[in-house]
Formats: structure tokens, C-alpha cells, sequence
């Protein structure tokens, strides 16, 4: 058989398992990659190697052949609702155990909580679990972001879903306002802070029962953010998305890796070979993009506002240029912002003909569609021609949407295990502080990540060091009364 190359081979075996390359141990034997391929494998973090390292469990390290035939390979997509999160959750252990630990601590019993993300298997897992745990649970999420199967098999499950792919977005806004009124929700799980804006908004009556909020996303943090410094935030948000075990993983690994091979599914495994990319933001899903399309060929430019976030840039290797500059050379453009507008109509004018457009990560209007006349989204709409007005025709992939989860099969398993498990944190956190949390924003201790990273350790079979003895500290002891103590010694 035919080997795949590796790019092809990483993009099959991504958006089919729905397993991360990126950060893992896994094992490709040397003799079967040639030299590029090679330096490709060891960037999406594989260790090349002619046989696996003994990790002290068969099931710690997943043995990779890189000549595997794709056909060999199960394809997810094409399971049953239920198979798919059941799928999901045997394969999202660090959660699992997480709720075990709550459950035991902590009463679900009648808690209502309403989430707002997007739904799919593994989001059902962490739905299961909230409602395993006493919780009334419901769901709502934009017909672009939502796994059908997965909404019909939440329903039968008893967790209500509000989406219907049919929705006009006057429907979609009384749907999202239904929900509220049926959960009177305590805990809000929020994505882009969307349903405790709205709640806030047009629901003020239900903030009076509400405990808190778990923040998801930088956009939600920010948005939230911007709520408290108008003296309008009048409960606790928990920022999920400030969590090292979120957004280090999440961010950079998942949405990173995911939107790479998603726009390979859609141009081409061999679409980033000697390419111009332009990346608009440089926070951990625009470096986490970069390295991986670097390593596959293309020629990176970041585009970045804040000077430090661009001399990381310049240190990691690429270019920093403006916007205004950089765009109308690039054969993609990519933002990853998480900022209303961050390309322009204008911007879009000076784009190349035929050059790709693509969001990752992604708020609404991220790229300025609505300044577009007569431009009406289409789901799951994986790449079209886009006229821009007095511009060139340019292709937009995913309607302008977060590409890996509108038209991918978004961030791997382990990932979302890790970003569910602080969510997960953040809802008990909630809980056994009701009424004692201020007002406003706040993080979580390091102590949860470190304790959810000793879990997803554990469960690969590794572990952290031990501590080094406390001696304890003298800050009256410097090194010129140890060297002076030491000189008396001899």
C-alpha cells in the first residue's frame, strides 16, 4: 500500500480518532520517514524513534505508524449519538475523577446550571456528569457550532437542549430566552459570555438566584472585563480560560492543531507548503497555529498590537509587520483574535485575489461579514468565493466562523478532558463558596491545576518529581555569609 505522507497521514489520523499529536509521547518508527517528514514529526511534538520508550504502561504511550492506512482508521463522525459520547467519555478519565472528588465534597442535588458552549460529544460528557451528580442541566448552542446527534441523545438523556438547525436568528435569541426561563439557572458555563450577558440584559429578574459564572474563553474574560469596569458585573465569574491547564493546553494544543488540519481537510494536506500566512493576534492560539504551519511549510507573518506579543514573534522566529502591510502579500490570512472587526472591509480590499480568509478560535464578526453587503452566512459552509465590494474575490472558509468547530471535529478528547476539568473545578469551586465570593472576576488557585495535572499525569502512567526537602529560608543568610562561613571552614 501506498505510504501517506506524514502531513496527510496527520490530518487523517487527527480529524478521524479525534486524538492530539501536538504535546503527546507518540512513537513513529525512523526508517519509515524521510528527512522532512522527520523534522515535520518531531515539531508536532512525536519522538522519532525505532522503538517505543518503556513509560511502565501499555497504555501510557500509543504506538503511531506512520504508514497506517487511513482506511483502517474508525471514523467518529459516523457513530450514533450515543456511541460518540460514550466514545468520548471512556477516553476523558481526568474529568471522570475530578466528579468523583467533587461528588464527594460538594451537593449537585438541584442545582440548576445552564451551559452555553459548543456541543458536541465531548461537551455531552461534562453535561453527563453535572447531571450524574444531582444537577439540573440544560444546553443551548448556535446551530453553526452543534452536533445534531449529540442534541437528540442529550434529549432522550433528560438534559434539555435548546437549537434547532432551523432557526432564523430572531428564533435562536427566543430559544436562548426560553431555556433561561425554564432552568432559572444557579451556575451559568459560558462561552464569549453570551448567556450571562443575555441574562443580565433580559432576564434581570433570574440574576437575584445566580451563583456565579465559569468563564470559557478570552473573549468571555474580556467581555466580562469590560462589564466590571462599567460597574456592571454584579455576581462572580469564575475565568476558566485564565487556567494554565486551559488555556496552555486548550488553546495553543487544541484550537492550534485542530484549525491546521480542519483547513487542510478543506485546501489541501499540502495547502501550508510555501505558502504566505499572515496570523492577526499572537496570544496562544495564533502561536500555537503558527509553529504548526511553519512546520509544514508556510511562510509566517504575525500581526500583532501589543509590541511584547510581537517581539515574542520576532524571537520565536517570524516576522512582525502591520496589518496594513502584511495582508496584501499573503496568501492566508488568519486571525485569531477573539476581537470584533480585527479585519476590516478595507482590510479585506487589499487582500490578494483567491486569498484564503479563515478565523480560529472566533467571536461573531470577527472578520467585519456584516459590513458586507448582501453577505448572509450559510452553516457549515466549508469555503466559498467572497466578492468583495470594490475588492478582489477572495475564498472564506467557514462562513468567517471558528473553522475547527463548524466545519472540524474542534479540539482532540485528552484536550477538552483537561478544559472540562476546570470547568468542572470551577462549578464546585462555586458551590462550596456560595455567598462568600465577591462580586466580579476572579481565578482559580494554582493548586487546581497542579491538582488536575497530577490526575491527567496519573493517568498516562507519569508523574511529577517529588519536592525537594524544605530546608526553610533565612533572608538574613546571603551568599557573602555563606561564602564568608565557607572561607572559615577551610
Amino acid at each position: 500500500m501506498e505510504r501517506l505522507r506524514f502531513a496527510t497521514w496527520a490530518e487523517h489520523y487527527s480529524q478521524k480518532t479525534n486524538r492530539s499529536l501536538a504535546g503527546s509521547r507518540l512513537h513513529v518508527d525512523d526508517g519509515a520517514l524521510e528527512d522532512g517528514e522527520r523534522l515535520i514529526a518531531q515539531d508536532w511534538g512525536m519522538v522519532v524513534s525505532s522503538a517505543p520508550q518503556d513509560a511502565g504502561d501499555a497504555d501510557a504511550q500509543a504506538v503511531i505508524d506512520a504508514t497506517i492506512p487511513v482506511e483502517d482508521v474508525a471514523d467518529a463522525r459516523e457513530l450514533s449519538g450515543a456511541q460518540a459520547v460514550d466514545f468520548a467519555q471512556r477516553h476523558m478519565p481526568v474529568l471522570d475523577a475530578l466528579m468523583r472528588d467533587a461528588r464527594e465534597r460538594v451537593d449537585f442535588t438541584g442545582i440548576s446550571i445552564a451551559v452555553c458552549l459548543i456541543l458536541e460529544p465531548k461537551t455531552a460528557v461534562l453535561l453527563r456528569q453535572l447531571k450524574a451528580a444531582g444537577a439540573k442541566v440544560g444546553a443551548y448552542c448556535g446551530a453553526e457550532a452543534n452536533d445534531e446527534r449529540v442534541a437528540e441523545q442529550l434529549r432522550s438523556e433528560g438534559i434539555a437542549v435548546a437549537f434547532d438547525p432551523n432557526w432564523t436568528p430572531a428564533q435562536a435569541h427566543q430559544g436562548a430566552l426560553d431555556l433561561l426561563d425554564e432552568l432559572k439557572p444557579n451556575i451559568i458555563i459560558d462561552d464569549g459570555a453570551s448567556f450571562a450577558r443575555l441574562a443580565a440584559m433580559e432576564r434581570p429578574e433570574l440574576m437575584a438566584d445566580i451563583i456565579g459564572v465559569a468563564e470559557e474563553t478570552t473573549s468571555g474574560v474580556r467581555a466580562f472585563q469590560a462589564m466590571q469596569d462599567a460597574g456592571a458585573l454584579s455576581f462572580p465569574v469564575i475565568a476558566v480560560n485564565d487556567s494554565m491547564l486551559k488555556t496552555g493546553f486548550d488553546n495553543a494544543h487544541g484550537t492550534g492543531e485542530t484549525c491546521v488540519t480542519t483547513m487542510q481537510q478543506i485546501l489541501g494536506a499540502d495547502a501550508f507548503r510555501g505558502a504566505r500566512v499572515t496570523v492577526v493576534g499572537y496570544g496562544p492560539v495564533g502561536r500555537g497555529f503558527a509553529r504548526r504551519v511553519r512546520a509544514l511549510g508556510a511562510d509566517v507573518t504575525i500581526c500583532d498590537t501589543d509590541p511584547v506579543a510581537a517581539l515574542q514573534a520576532v524571537f520565536d522566529g517570524f516576522r512582525a509587520l502591520d496589518i496594513d502591510q502584511a495582508i496584501r502579500t499573503a496568501d492566508m490570512v488568519v486571525s485569531a483574535t477573539g476581537v470584533r472587526h480585527t479585519i476590516t472591509l478595507q482590510h479585506m480590499r487589499a487582500m490578494r485575489p483567491q486569498a484564503v480568509l479563515s478565523v480560529i478560535g472566533g467571536i461573531a464578526n470577527e472578520i467585519a461579514l456584516d459590513d458586507v453587503p448582501g453577505f448572509h452566512a450559510e452553516n457549515k459552509h466549508e469555503i466559498r468565493n467572497l466578492a468583495v465590494p470594490d475588492g478582489p474575490t477572495i475564498r472564506l472558509i467557514s462562513e468567517g466562523d471558528g473553522v475547527n468547530y463548524t466545519v472540524g471535529g474542534g479540539n482532540p478528547i485528552e484536550i477538552m478532558d483537561l478544559s472540562f476539568a476546570v470547568q468542572a473545578s470551577a462549578v464546585t469551586h462555586l458551590l462550596e463558596h456560595r455567598g462568600t465570593l465577591p462580586d466580579g472576576l476572579q481565578r482559580l488557585g494554582r493548586d487546581v491545576d497542579r491538582h488536575i495535572a497530577d490526575i491527567a499525569l496519573r493517568v498516562r502512567g507519569y508523574q511529577a518529581s517529588h519536592a525537594v526537602t524544605d530546608n526553610g529560608y533565612d533572608w538574613t543568610l546571603t551568599r557573602f555569609a555563606e561564602d564568608e562561613a565557607a572561607d572559615g571552614k577551610e
